[in-house]
């Protein structure tokens, strides 16, 4: 066997396709062809001219560069990186070409990389459980952080209850001054509680299915109005006026898909949150209307609106605005993850007045 066999043969079991590029412009086959090239050309006599980029499209663009390299008859070679190719069987295979110019002969070689190609498989399976590994990490410390908020609203009503107490006994001006405070910390702390447990909530039901029944759809209306009455002192003792857009139509029915309880402190949240941008002798809005097939809710406040900077992550999990102390930053997303349970989406926009619009839109059920 001569050496040029020998080299021939070399090239064909490291699964190289030798190609040398002809004056025509098309190449031809140098040596014996690797079993995965004859595969690409199963009806075509590969000692006639080839058209690589006929087989294999993602050449044309190499071939471009690899024109001007072999024109300048430069040193080394170029490469065209990894690509994957599927055969007439339906077999993937991943391809790397190569351009070197040998005694002023234009070469390319097409390279089958097997074992590129595993490793690629490999680090798929070792990143999938990787993620798999970190998943259950992360569930764990949920799991444990849950029950911690659990104790901690244990002993919050025990608190509570203490100061209750404290508040029937004739105490003097500054110990009643001291009290205020520690209930007042005391309904902070709750709310907090209840925006993490509610957060825990709604992420655990978004994973299970979703059954309604259309007797048991809450009216959106109903539900807004149980929310105005319940916040509308706070609001007062601020001075701010908490109201129901008149344009609203109280005389039909506003059913929509979900849970009255749920969808009460979905729109609770969405009002505490324009409470805490609305400045003294303002108004925050709610509005109701029909768009479609859906039911869209609006709360609309006369604060400076939200910072540019957290606009876009508003509701993921632990987001707040700036200056906002004793929040963890779990009220919106709780409201994000318990209206996309029921179908529904929700968002955020400047209003062109000034100020901010939350909005959130539910299917609508019946007539």
């Amino acid at each position: 066997m001569s050496e040029e066999s020998i080299i021939d043969e070399l090239f064909a079991a490291l699964n190289v396709a030798v190609l040398e590029r002809l004056a025509s412009g098309s190449f031809k086959l140098i040596g014996t062809a690797p079993s995965w090239f004859v595969q690409f050309y199963p009806d075509t006599d590969l000692q006639q001219q080839l058209m690589p980029g006929q087989q294999f499209p993602v050449l044309d663009n190499f071939l471009i560069d690899a024109e001007t390299f072999w024109q300048e008859n430069e040193k080394g070679r170029i490469k065209s990186g990894i690509w994957s190719e599927t055969d007439l069987l339906g077999e993937e295979f991943y391809l790397e070409a190569s351009a070197v110019c040998l005694n002023e002969k234009k070469i390319l070689l097409i390279t089958s990389n097997y074992k590129e190609q595993q490793f690629l498989l490999q680090k798929a399976r070792e990143n999938s459980l990787n993620y798999y590994n970190l998943l259950k990490e992360v569930q764990k410390k949920e799991v444990l952080i849950h029950c911690i908020v659990h104790d901690l609203a244990g002993q919050l009503t025990g608190i509570k209850y203490c100061f209750e107490l404290l508040s029937l006994q004739n105490l003097n001006t500054k110990a009643q001054e001291y009290l205020n405070i520690g209930k007042k910390q005391c309904q902070k702390q709750e709310t907090l509680i209840r925006e993490i447990l509610d957060a825990f909530a709604a992420e655990i039901e978004s994973l299970e299915g979703t059954i309604f029944d259309p007797q048991q759809a809450p009216d959106v209306l109903d539900c807004v109005l149980e929310v105005v009455n319940a916040l509308s002192p706070v609001f007062f003792l601020n001075q701010i006026n908490l109201q129901l857009d008149i344009g609203v139509d109280k005389n039909r029915k506003w059913k929509v898909a979900g849970e009255k309880s749920r969808l009460e402190r979905t729109i609770s949240n969405l009002v505490e949150n324009a409470y805490r941008y609305s400045p003294p002798n303002s108004a925050v809005t709610i509005a109701i209307k029909e768009a479609g097939d859906v039911i869209e809710v609006t709360v609309d406040d006369e604060g400076s609106g939200i910072e540019p900077d957290i606009a876009t992550t508003l509701f993921q999990k632990f987001s707040q605005g700036k200056n906002k102390p004793g929040r963890v930053g779990l009220g919106l997303y709780f409201c994000r993850m318990t209206v996309e349970r029921w179908g529904g989406s929700i968002g955020y926009k400047k209003n062109s007045k000034g100020g901010s619009q939350f909005w959130f839109r539910l299917p609508k059920i019946g007539e």
